[in-house]
């Protein structure tokens, strides 16, 4: 009998946050993937240190047997993996919090993937994205490259259009909305089928179906129902029962962008600038508690810190309300949650393998799904996933309410991509002036300065910042 296949998972970005969820779920899925190891490469050693320690933690506390060790150079933790899944921040977390202070000082709501923050992050990520997805053709071309990476549509496009890697973008906000609406309704998920249509960050539920019944009307039709359908009180009922839509969360910048703006400049900062706060604290106490032996107090602690910034999410930009607030946190085991960043990676790579084919919501190629774009672009559909497929199922049509909206994203990611690879400002500033949640051609340079420093002598290369190499979240 021929011994099964031991498989090789990266995680390049494996300094950031999120890793130890992604480790967990890895261990968890052990039988699924076939993982025998897990290798995690960032470029800040000592974060990477500290997060590869709180991954044995993990494993060890729950019993698991995946070897975890760190990758020296990013070539040895792509070279020979099965899957290489890709979270990288050029900048960093403090680039994040630059970058959405600037938005927010030129009149725009400060947020990572949306308005001036989301395309400064677009241009610094695309060329690092697709060097990354270049090492993985030429190291591990039968490998899946997995792209946690934001703005994950965009970068997902900018990485297939310019590389032969095989990559699929996933996320875990469509499935968010869906348990939520499940949970609203007081059914379980497999009850439940909804259907969503839109882009990365952009996206909408229009139908809802349990047992096949059609139940969107009552829906719409109650307060209570819509009012647990997001953790902060982003939309206005009324607004989202003339749309007969149900929008994903990161809507919220473009449906209340002086709402998000007002809230952010009463609060003084944005997301980004929390979040610098909370990982500096986590990564005090995790190097404290590693560092004494206590790697189960370790693991709470950073149980602790998920469960802070979850139940903190769009707090701040939807009511003024702080990440610091320890009414926020939520009481939860955040490992075994049904949804999340790590649950979404496992369902795509476990699907991707055969062992659980399955139909999950991923950042793929359109193919004729959404017969108004093209069909090289990527979108945000349901898939049908299994051994090395992912099959887009057909939808209906764009809806006029968001047909113009969705048009105007891909026009934008078009000339952001555009602007990242060839470096050129004055495609960045048309990127601006295209996004609709800017539209504004006058702001576009003082905004490119902030972000990104001084030009050249010609006033065309967009120069990059002095946090260029730091890649985690």
């Amino acid at each position: 009998m021929s011994k099964p296949m031991e498989r090789k998972i990266a995680l390049i970005g494996g300094g950031g946050v999120r890793a130890p969820l992604v480790i967990f779920g890895v261990d968890e899925a052990t039988a699924a993937l076939s993982a025998a190891e897990m290798v995690l490469y960032d470029p800040d050693q000592e974060r990477l240190a500290v997060m590869v320690e709180l991954g044995k933690a993990i494993v060890a506390k729950s019993g698991g047997s995946l070897r975890l060790r760190a990758a020296a150079s990013v070539e040895d933790a792509i070279e020979g993996a099965h899957f290489v899944l890709n979270s990288i921040r050029v900048g960093g977390i403090a680039g994040r919090a630059a970058d959405e202070r600037a938005a927010i000082d030129h009149g725009y709501p400060g947020q990572e993937t949306t308005g001036p923050a989301g395309v400064a992050m677009a241009l610094r990520t695309v060329p690092a994205a697709i060097e990354q997805a270049r090492l993985v053709e030429r190291l591990s071309p039968d490998a899946w490259l997995v792209n946690f990476t934001n703005p994950a549509g965009l970068i997902t496009q900018a990485v297939t259009t310019h590389t032969r890697a095989k990559m699929v973008g996933i996320c875990d906000t469509p499935t968010e909305l869906f348990h939520n609406i499940a949970r609203a309704l007081g059914e379980p998920l497999d009850q439940v089928q909804c259907d969503y249509v839109g882009l990365n960050h952009l996206g909408w539920v229009r139908g809802v179906r349990v047992r096949g019944e059609e139940v969107m009307d009552r829906l719409l039709g109650s307060d209570e129902l819509l009012r647990q359908l997001y953790l902060a009180p982003l939309f206005d009922f009324n607004m989202i029962r003339s749309l007969r839509l149900i929008p994903t969360e990161y809507l919220f910048f473009y449906y209340e962008r002086r709402r998000a703006l007002h809230n952010q400049l009463e609060q003084g900062g944005s997301r980004g600038a929390e979040i610098q706060q909370l990982n500096r604290l986590l990564i005090d106490t995790l190097k404290s508690r590693l560092m004494a032996g206590d790697g189960d107090g370790a693991v709470a602690s950073y149980a602790a810190y998920l469960n802070q910034r979850s139940g903190s999410y769009m707090k701040l930009e939807a009511e003024g309300g702080s990440a610091f607030d320890p009414d926020v946190s939520l009481q939860v085991d955040p490992f075994r949650t049904a949804t999340g960043y790590h649950r979404i990676a496992i369902d795509v790579m476990s699907a991707l393998t055969g062992a659980k084919p399955a139909t999950i919501v991923v950042n793929t190629h359109n193919r004729g799904t959404l017969p108004d774009l093209p069909d090289g672009d990527i979108v945000e559909t349901a898939a049908s996933i299994d051994l090395d497929s992912i099959v887009p199922a057909p939808i209906a049509p764009l809806p006029d309410e968001v047909r113009g909206l969705v048009h105007a994203v891909k026009a934008y990611e078009r000339a952001a991509i555009d602007a990242a690879i060839n470096n050129v400002r004055l495609t960045a500033r048309k990127a601006l002036l295209i996004h609709p949640a800017i539209g504004e051609w006058s702001p576009g340079e003082a905004l490119l300065r902030n972000m990104f420093g001084t030009i050249d002598a010609d006033g065309e290369c967009l120069c990059q910042g002095p946090m260029h190499g730091h890649l985690h979240g």
